[in-house]
């Protein structure tokens, strides 16, 4: 890891994975809290660096330092979860590859909750000594693109959970200004590079300066194209579009959307903002059969980064408001129900549910003659049993 000022999340951290590795490698960067005490208290190898706004440096250095045959990057604002650990002792996996890739799940929102998420497989397992090295001065990467070519990138299902996205931290107006400090050096240093508009799209993003965030993915969209990379990476059509439908740009979003849609058929968010500018539009049969996709595709294709419940609550929860638009308020409040089966916390679906039964008497009449399972589901009370 390379740290600086971790104090409040570091031990979370090491606790993750004291009992799984060898050693434990820590660049720190210039740390004025307890934070070099703090590792060392865990027996890590502490080195200190001076800081030069190069991430990829500082990891490299660090990696310089490792001894052991295999390594795992993280950063102390992450966490290896506690379960799925003994996949870890399947050897094959090691034998095999000379990466793995895992789930990394960003929390997202207020608190820490496992319904806002957005996940994606990335590579944090590596094999030492086999020239991996990390590449980018700001939102660095491991270059295992040799290892992709020749199919020795495998998956281990054991999730690496991240709270850097929680809004506490993102408000963090001191990072939000270095990132973008960062950001903008490097595209007067490499001007035609896509990647920093990209990353100064999702900065501005998340301080809700959309104006911007959408000029910069536009920008990246339009370098990617232009170096021949056709089409250009998912996720920038994933932001440009969520920009749009906060922006409540219906008609700049449409038919756009439809040729992300066909450039990525498996990528379920991208088919769930259609579905969202189609209801925008008032076009509901058609959103109806887009949400009803998005069900029938989940959410496992760790391929993308994908924010959870766009194949299943969320879905159903559209799926709903779509019925309720094409006046079949009974099927609206199975939808409903549905979602709540999914995410019993996800309070939209709850809420329509109420207003149907204030709205429609024939709805609350049905409602009496539910199962108490899904009368409890209305109550916010979690239920084992089927359904």
């Amino acid at each position: 890891m390379i740290v600086k000022d971790e104090e409040n999340c570091i031990t979370r951290c090491l606790d993750s994975v004291i009992d799984l590795v060898d050693e434990m490698v820590i660049v720190d960067t210039g740390s004025t809290d307890n934070t070099i005490e703090i590792c060392r208290s865990y027996n890590a190898r502490v080195f200190e660096y001076l800081w030069n706004d190069n991430f990829a440096e500082a990891r490299n250095f660090g990696l310089d330092k490792v001894t052991q045959d295999w390594v795992l990057w993280l950063d102390a604002d992450e966490e290896v979860a506690r379960e799925s650990r003994e996949q870890l002792s399947n050897h094959d996996l090691f034998t095999n590859y000379d990466a793995l890739s895992v789930p990394l799940i960003n929390f997202y929102g207020e608190k820490v909750d496992h319904d806002e998420i957005a996940q994606i497989a990335q590579p944090r397992f590596f094999r030492n000594h086999r020239g991996f090295r990390f590449e980018n001065k700001i939102h660095e990467w491991l270059n295992v693109s040799s290892a992709y070519d020749q199919d020795r990138v495998g998956f281990i299902d054991l999730k690496i959970y991240h709270y850097g996205y929680l809004n506490n931290q993102v408000e963090n107006k001191q990072k939000f200004i270095r990132n973008v400090n960062l950001l903008l050096r490097e595209l007067e240093e490499e001007k035609n590079h896509a990647w920093p508009h990209y990353y100064l799209a999702m900065e501005y993003y998340r301080r809700n300066q959309l104006i911007k965030a959408f000029e910069h993915v536009n920008q990246s969209i339009n370098l990617f194209i232009k170096e021949g990379i056709i089409p250009p990476p998912s996720m920038l059509y994933s932001l440009k579009y969520s920009i749009l439908i906060r922006t409540e740009s219906w008609e700049g979003a449409w038919p756009g959307i439809k040729s992300a849609v066909q450039m990525f058929p498996d990528y379920v968010d991208l088919r769930f903002y259609m579905g969202v500018i189609l209801y925008c539009k008032q076009m509901y049969q058609e959103a109806l059969d887009c949400f009803q996709t998005c069900i029938q595709m989940g959410e496992d294709n760790l391929n993308y980064l994908s924010i959870k419940g766009l194949g299943s609550f969320r879905a159903w929860f559209y799926t709903g408001l779509c019925f309720e638009k094409l006046n079949d308020t009974k099927e609206a409040l199975l939808a409903y129900l549905k979602a709540l089966m999914v995410s019993n916390n996800f309070q939209p679906a709850r809420e329509a549910i109420n207003n149907l039964i204030d709205m429609e008497p024939a709805i609350a009449e049905l409602f009496k003659h539910l199962k108490p399972e899904f009368k409890r589901l209305l109550h916010g009370q979690a239920n084992s049993e089927p359904l």
